[in-house]
């Protein structure tokens, strides 16, 4: 049983992650500072330990073998309320994880992201693209803070031959995600669920490439074990849809709202979709749930939630976190 490191693993996708790895018999101890993740989220499991920790300070988990570094704020709402802890967070934050990994002789994956491509001029976004990232924007804290965690990752690497893994996540969707998350799935799904109407930024015509969470825990998974490809590698869905697309999808699940229409944020980017073949290539990685059918999964736990929230007297709770 290996002992895996997972920083941020009490938010959305690390609690997903976290799910899977005890799954695998593995012991987990997940760092966390609870900004923006739940404790809730986190079964009780005798192989899991929850260590509240802020990691732009260092520290250490003896007897770690693997360690997949999650943490950071990664919706603008989430990351824009402190932008230069946000920064700092992908910087020192990396800085700590990959001297940890050093110390224990383990492997290290950095979750990066798809916004490191920033307003892309290439279509779909291969990882040999570089990006047009607008470098003092509002966005810059997060898509600069994860473009220095990536060059981090690779220099420890070069310099001291630490056996890397970087993962360029794109739009992730699913069971648990924060009600206040700000991103645009669970923002339709409440307002559906409450009979507003649905908040389009922009004309709608913006797309999004929406992966599904346990489809992007499949990438995680097969990126650190089934390779030794130490250059970024895109996870995510290339099923390509328009804004305004998802929210008629959200109202055929639930149906009764309108739409309204709001100006687009500064530097949201118009059109988002991974370029694939490397991951399928590597480890022959293949997105398998539907929209409609992780869309359906996600409506269920809002609503749940939301049904807790209002129920009188009791304390509101995330999904199972068990559930797929």
């Amino acid at each position: 049983m290996a002992r895996a490191v997972v920083t941020g693993g009490a938010g959305f996708v690390g609690s997903h992650l976290v799910a899977r790895l005890l799954a695998q018999g593995h012991e987990v101890v997940v760092v966390d500072n609870l900004h923006t993740g739940d404790r809730r989220n986190l079964p009780e499991h005798p192989a899991l330990r929850l260590v509240e920790h802020d990691v732009r300070e260092p520290f250490d988990v003896p007897g770690a073998s693997r360690v997949y570094h999650l943490a950071c704020p990664a919706s603008p709402p989430q990351y824009q309320v402190d932008p230069v802890g946000t920064l700092l967070t992908s910087v020192l934050g990396t800085q700590h994880a990959l001297q940890l990994a050093e110390r224990a002789g383990a492997r290290l994956l950095l979750a990066s992201t798809s916004e490191v491509y920033g307003e892309p001029e290439v279509h779909p976004q291969p990882e040999a693209y570089r990006g047009a990232v607008n470098p003092v924007g509002p966005r810059a804290c997060y898509d600069e803070g994860k473009r220095a965690a990536e060059a981090l990752v690779r220099d420890w690497h070069r310099a001291h031959g630490l056996d890397v893994r970087i993962a360029r996540i794109f739009n992730t969707y699913g069971p648990r995600m924060a009600l206040d998350d700000g991103r645009v799935v669970v923002n339709f799904v409440q307002q559906a669920l409450r009979g507003e109407p649905l908040t389009v930024y922009g004309d709608g015509q913006q797309t999004r490439s929406l992966c599904y969470v346990s489809d992007l825990v499949d990438g995680l998974c097969g990126l650190m074990e089934r390779t030794d490809h130490v250059e970024p590698v895109n996870l995510g869905n290339a099923e390509e849809l328009t804004v305004a697309a998802l929210a008629q999808a959200v109202l055929s699940l639930v149906p009764g709202s309108e739409l309204v229409h709001e100006a687009l944020p500064v530097d949201d980017p118009t059109r988002r979709c991974p370029d694939l073949r490397l991951a399928a290539a590597l480890f022959g990685y293949t997105p398998r749930v539907s929209l409609a059918e992780g869309l359906a999964r996600t409506v269920e736990d809002v609503r749940a939630r939301l049904g807790r929230r209002r129920a009188p007297g009791v304390t509101p709770r995330c999904a199972d976190p068990r559930a797929p």
